[in-house]
């Protein structure tokens, strides 16, 4: 306990002194790896440091910059750390057996459920004894509440997937998942086809309602009790109908979660079609989750970087497309492979990539953005390759909804997947969206408003009139296709390694 008080009270100390003189970073890194070290010998929790004393020595270090922001939020995240060291959520006890979870009433016959069979006569009475034993095991072995997980939102580049990573990667919890939204509901949305395909076929003269949903819930909770969540972002209407049952089955089930995502929960799905059916999850979600905003203002991923080379290239500029061919020859050079068009199954589908050498794909913006791809085949793509070149690449407008929306998901996955890419665009990167006058189509679309009489509040919110949701997206691209051109994220996708 003295070694924790001298610990503080020297930090505190220093922290003033280099408020207050003229110490410079590497003196006072000094101090403190001095200070860090003598309290690493005197008590054992700090044998490993923690989550504070990580972020202050990538502060030292020059990796990071001091935020005090991101301090706060790391302080609360560590108290979170210390619960989830000994949590779990494991045997899943709910108050209801589990073999009818997934039998329900529709709206419709909740005040007439005498005439529903929701289960077998057998399966009552197989559950009425489930019940009992359910009873006794709580009485005996009663299990902790839960802990609250957290919501960080902010702008681009705040360092919210930063201080999500850090916080993960200090859990020592086995039954841990990290994973980016997209792909967890893909996840889900299979395992919702896999369960309805195995249920038994409804028999002539009962009325079984099955509700895949809630078993779902609780398979992923037999598998793990947290869950981080990177880019919580809602788009797809498949999505928006089902999170509130599943998040509610995940929260009964004791899962704990902890999100990042650039909208806070208020703003969720934003415009979106029957948004008023998905309005109710958002209390769910700040029921069970604190929110932290990160609203410094500062992009990060925009800082002085080290550049990998010229990654980026713009179609104008003299001999770009020589250059990008010379790079894929130079990359495709060290691959054990030749030149040839690869077929890829996706989810029983086959997407053929035309050139590719190894893990070197060299694609076209049409190839990848205008056939019907969705975040399931970006990810298949980014697990097949580490190297991607993205060739013709467009100046967005607005009213290219469509394009520019898997344009950010391509780019999300591959971010997450720690894929390279090499661009050929029509401008430079900065500049590569123009929210300049309307297109055409749009100026349709505005005179179709105004014949139909709604007013300007009413269409704001028709995702048909909008592209508030795709603009948004979109600067969250920007900032991710810079932090991809550092040399520190080209080494950290070189799979050769591993």
């Amino acid at each position: 306990m003295a070694a924790y008080r001298l610990w503080w009270t020297t930090r505190f100390l220093l922290r003033l002194t280099f408020k207050e003189t003229s110490l410079s970073r590497g003196v006072w890194c000094e101090l403190f790896k001095a200070v860090r070290g003598h309290a690493s010998m005197s008590a054992p929790w700090a044998a490993h440091g923690g989550l504070i004393s990580h972020y202050d020595s990538l502060v030292c270090s020059g990796s990071l910059q001091e935020d005090d922001q991101q301090r706060a939020a790391l302080l609360q995240l560590e108290q979170l750390n210390k619960v989830m060291t000994d949590y779990t959520n494991i045997p899943i006890l709910l108050p209801q057996p589990k073999d009818c979870l997934h039998r329900q009433p529709t709206p419709e016959l909740k005040n007439n459920t005498s005439k529903v069979n929701l289960c077998s006569p057998e399966e009552k009475m197989s559950n009425e004894k489930e019940g009992r034993d359910v009873d006794n095991i709580q009485k005996e072995s009663p299990k902790p509440h839960p802990p609250h997980g957290y919501y960080i939102h902010g702008d681009v580049g705040t360092g919210k997937t930063m201080l999500m990573d850090l916080f993960y990667s200090f859990v020592e919890n086995r039954r841990k998942r990290r994973v980016h939204f997209n792909a967890f509901m893909l996840d889900v949305h299979r395992r919702i086809h896999k369960l309805k395909q195995s249920l038994p076929k409804r028999r002539i003269g009962k009325m079984t309602m099955y509700d895949p949903i809630f078993p779902v819930a609780m398979e992923i909770a037999e598998e793990t009790c947290l869950l981080c969540f990177d880019e919580f972002q809602v788009v797809d209407i498949a999505d928006a109908v089902i999170l509130k049952q599943l998040f509610e089955g995940l929260f009964k089930c004791g899962v704990v979660v902890v999100a990042t995502s650039n909208r806070p929960p208020e703003e969720l799905y934003k415009n979106g079609l029957q948004r008023t059916a998905f309005v109710p999850f958002i209390g769910v979600l700040k029921e069970h989750c604190h929110t932290v905003s990160l609203d410094t203002g500062i992009d990060y991923r925009t800082r002085e970087m080290e550049a990998a080379g010229k990654l980026y290239y713009i179609s104008s500029e003299p001999d770009a497309e020589n250059a990008v061919n010379t790079l894929f020859e130079e990359l495709a050079y060290r691959q054990n492979d030749v030149t040839r068009p690869r077929v890829l199954n996706m989810q029983g589908r086959e997407v053929t990539m035309s050139r590719t050498c190894g893990t070197i794909a060299d694609c076209t913006f049409q190839e990848l953005c205008e056939r019907p791809l969705g975040a399931g085949d970006y990810l298949e793509i980014a697990r097949q390759f580490d190297t991607v070149i993205i060739r013709n690449v467009p100046h967005f407008r607005v009213g290219m909804k469509d394009q520019a929306r898997r344009f950010t998901t391509l780019i999300d996955n591959f971010y997450d997947q720690k894929v390279r890419v090499v661009i050929l665009a029509d401008a430079p990167l900065h500049r590569l969206l123009d929210q300049g006058p309307m297109t055409g189509g749009e100026a349709r679309d505005r005179l179709m408003i105004d014949e139909l009489g709604l007013t300007d509040e009413a269409s704001e919110r028709l995702t048909l009139f909008t592209a508030d949701e795709e603009v948004f997206a979109f600067q969250r691209t920007i900032s991710r296709l810079t932090e991809m051109q550092t040399e520190q994220y080209w080494k950290s996708g070189d799979r050769s390694r591993t």
